[in-house]
């Protein structure tokens, strides 16, 4: 009889966590990556972010490995989309300053 209750609820909690880390950590990824893609083509920007995070380290005089561009292009992504136009506005105001 408790098998009964048991089964079912385990087989739906187990398809709950399933479905949260699918979204968190794939549907939500790949929103956030529409996202920032069309905003950079809405205003014309051709380059990347991985782009914009290297040449914006580069003007500040910083350097920084690949794979630390790649973790603070995901961080931003998900959580600071608006720091790749704010980090574009800096480079584009430095480059029409030299």
């Amino acid at each position: 009889m408790a098998t009964v209750i048991i089964i079912p609820l385990t087989i739906v909690a187990v398809l709950g966590v399933v479905g949260y880390l699918l979204y968190r950590y794939v549907i939500f990824d790949y929103l956030s990556i529409k996202s920032i893609n069309e905003t950079l083509r809405k205003y014309k920007i051709k380059k990347t972010p991985f782009e914009i995070i290297k040449e914006y380290h580069e003007k500040k005089g910083e350097s920084i490995s690949d794979q630390e561009i790649s973790r603070l292009e995901k961080q931003y992504r998900q959580k600071e989309p608006e720091q790749f136009l704010a980090m574009y506005d800096s480079i584009r105001d430095d480059f029409k300053t030299d």
